[in-house]
């Protein structure tokens, strides 16, 4: 239902050449290696996994074919070789449906449209460091999960743009509709007023209930982090991917006359409080474009991505498309002792 101002992204063309055990060169983005077909994908993952660590730490993603990868379950075994725990998925933007722990079908989202590159979970306090997208069967064209550094981005934005969301950080607005979005139950794990109060208290969201009992949250998170392990600064938010003009024009008319302005499902703000115009969405878009890399996807292949280092997008696609998504190793990319969220009028 929902579109991006996301164009034709570069090395979308014949896959790159796979190595065995060691990356290969890489100029048009992350390295590949070629597992061969092992028996025992977590086996051989976990042979490995000093050197899938490492190469991901060096280059912020990373592919490998040939796993044979066929069931949700052939993925969870392998998140738990390469994380150290899994993420449980809190404050979804759209439906999922879950396999095993930290093991996720993809974000329901109409196949004919793209989604925008963003890190997963960039709004909440606790976010999965670590993510996995295995294909367990590949569209008939298109689809493809794109990545793009996010310190690369942050230096190619422009210095004022950058400089102002580093100081008032953001706002996601959400008003939870029926048939729009995930639910409050999807979100918070209950549609128990009191429960989800308390999740919102616990997790710096700011919350009021309307007349009709529907919910809406607002809460401020910060634009730019530092990586936990290597210090880089990131641009990791989804200021571009959860703004109104990144909808096509059609769909937002029909959500601000059906829902109103302030009742979009999502939205985005300077930190301030300010919109965000139309003319910063497409500076930010346009900006991943030029960084972006993807590769058609290959029955069994997985594509891991560290979600603070490298955003990720996908493709709009044309036929049956089961890309299984697996998340761990949580870490806090926002500072310490936030004030608690509240109820607001």
């Amino acid at each position: 239902m929902l579109s991006a101002v996301f164009r034709k992204r570069r090395a979308t063309g014949p896959p790159a050449a796979p190595h065995t055990g060691i990356a290969a060169p890489a100029p048009d983005g992350p390295p590949v290696l070629d597992a061969e077909g092992p028996p025992d994908a977590a086996a051989w993952v976990a042979g490995r996994r000093d050197l899938l660590r490492e190469l991901l730490a060096e280059h912020g993603a990373l592919t490998v074919r040939g796993l044979g990868l066929s069931t949700p379950a052939d993925v969870g075994s392998v998140l738990h070789q390469v994380a150290e725990h899994p993420v449980a998925e809190r404050e979804a933007f759209a439906a999922r449906h879950r396999h095993a722990d930290g093991v996720y079908s993809s974000s329901a989202w109409p196949p004919n449209q793209p989604m925008c590159m963003h890190h997963e979970l960039s709004y909440a306090l606790q976010c999965p460091g670590l993510m996995m997208f295995a294909c367990l069967e590949p569209p008939v064209e298109g689809g493809a999960t794109a990545v793009a550094d996010s310190a690369a981005v942050l230096q190619a934005l422009p210095a004022e743009l950058v400089d102002r969301f580093a100081r008032e950080g953001w706002l996601l607005t959400r008003a939870y509709n029926d048939g729009i979005g995930a639910t409050p139950s999807q979100s918070f794990g209950s549609d128990d007023r009191g429960a989800v109060e308390a999740y919102c208290r616990a997790h710096a969201i700011d919350w009021s209930w309307q007349p009709d009992g529907s919910l809406r949250t607002r809460q401020h998170r910060n634009a730019v982090v530092r990586h936990p392990v290597s210090g880089l600064r990131c641009w990791f938010n989804q200021i571009a991917f959860l703004n109104e003009w990144t909808m096509e024009p059609d769909v937002r008319e029909f959500l601000v006359d059906e829902y109103g302005p302030d009742g979009l499902p999502f939205n985005t703000r300077y930190g301030n409080g300010d919109p965000v115009p139309p003319d910063v969405v497409e500076q930010i878009n346009t900006t991943y474009e030029a960084h972006a890399v993807s590769r058609s996807w290959q029955r069994g292949d997985l594509l891991l991505v560290d979600n603070i280092r490298t955003a990720h997008s996908r493709e709009a696609y044309r036929g049956p498309r089961n890309v299984v998504v697996a998340m761990g190793d949580p870490v806090r990319a926002h500072p310490p002792g936030p004030p608690a969220g509240r109820a607001v009028a």
